[in-house]
């Protein structure tokens, strides 16, 4: 993987970047549609790349290894085949999942022994076998497996979890070293800084990272429940200490907003499952401010969904035809609302990029930020 840093803000730290990998170009900043089972939910692959047009989207360790399992990856030739997508994939590592189970989980040095909430069996994730997993899932980039600590988290909790996220890291590391590729292109690891709200442990968690020297670093343990200032602030102090040149990936973060209040603190990289979550329970993001299409004010309103026209749903479908999809719960509705939701974040983040590059990044921010924060 190669990344070159193209163009800086003068009035904050936004980057705009391009990530080359054996998939293709990312540009950054990049929005990573969430594909949890080898599938964003309720798109075809071909809207997908035509439509919304992400460079990445992200797989999930923990749900591909359960479901449709590693042997059958294998034999597919990896994830890109087995769901015919071409361009770039990461995996997470699973140690949010694991943190989720949090009634049906042990965490211990060795690994996390953890019940599967499809079946009930038990089975156990060690830093060793989540490496030996993602190389059979086969992603572009793949992730260290780590504590996500809870919030609010006790200090001293949130100290040990995160030496032991470190002392995983070395074993993630060192595992791979002698677990060969499975597949004729190359896997980029990047490794997490953990540390929960606490701005001392966030610093040291960050110095340890940076110092491992991998080819793009990721700030885990937030969007979990903490008000977004606080989100903001660990982002600060650790963007302050990873490289300027590697690629920095900010975990499962968020709404519209915090992506643009992230962007300009230097991250790159983002996912969530809020675009197509939200699209699901009716919540349309757009550059005006929120549409909830099942308030009854929509109900004769024959405009356009978004008179942007993003993606072709935006045009070809009113507000008043989606509002009625989503009263007779046809699923055609969700698919639409997450088509729009996906295709606002990709135009969000390329028009971030564009005013980077462009010079005039604070200035659309503000205005941008202002706009979205309105209920329609």
């Amino acid at each position: 993987m190669k990344f070159s840093l193209l163009s800086k803000d003068q009035q904050s730290k936004a980057r705009a970047g391009l990530i080359n990998t054996d998939h293709g170009q990312i540009e950054t900043p990049i929005f990573m549609p969430v594909g949890t089972v080898a599938s964003v939910k309720g798109v075809h692959q071909r809207e997908l790349k035509n439509d919304i047009n992400p460079d990445i989207i992200l797989g999930n360790t923990y749900h591909l290894y359960l479901r449709p399992q590693t042997s059958i990856l294998e034999q597919a030739g990896g994830l890109h085949k087995f769901m015919n997508w071409d361009r770039n994939i990461l995996t997470d590592s699973g140690g949010y999942q694991v943190y989720s189970l949090s009634a049906n989980r042990k965490i211990k040095e060795e690994g996390v022994k953890f019940k599967s909430h499809i079946d009930g069996s038990y089975h156990v994730f060690t830093p060793e076998n989540v490496m030996e997993i993602q190389r059979s899932i086969g992603a572009d980039i793949i992730m260290a497996f780590d504590e996500c600590t809870p919030y609010p988290c006790d200090y001293n909790y949130a100290k040990r979890s995160m030496h032991m996220t470190h002392r995983w890291l070395e074993r993630c590391l060192t595992h791979l070293k002698s677990t060969p590729l499975k597949y004729d292109y190359s896997q980029t690891f990047f490794p997490i800084v953990q540390g929960s709200t606490y701005t001392d442990l966030r610093k040291q968690s960050a110095e340890y990272i940076a110092n491992v020297g991998a080819e793009g670093n990721a700030i885990g343990g937030l969007s979990v429940g903490e008000p977004a200032e606080e989100m903001y602030a660990m982002t600060e102090v650790v963007c302050d200490i990873l490289p300027e040149d590697k690629p920095r990936y900010l975990m499962g973060v968020g709404t519209p907003i915090n992506i643009l209040e992230n962007i300009a603190l230097g991250i790159d990289m983002f996912d969530c499952v809020m675009p197509t979550r939200n699209a699901r329970n009716g919540m349309l993001f757009t550059s005006h401010g929120t549409i909830n299409i099942k308030n009854k004010k929509w109900k004769d309103d024959f405009s356009p969904i978004d008179e942007m026209g993003i993606t072709f749903v935006d045009l070809e479908y009113s507000k008043a035809y989606l509002r009625h999809l989503f009263t007779v719960n046809e699923l055609l509705g969700k698919q639409i609302a997450t088509i729009h939701n996906l295709g606002f974040y990709l135009w969000l983040v390329r028009e971030a990029r564009k005013h980077i590059i462009e010079g005039d990044f604070s200035i659309w921010k503000s205005q941008m930020v202002k706009q979205m924060d309105k209920r329609l």
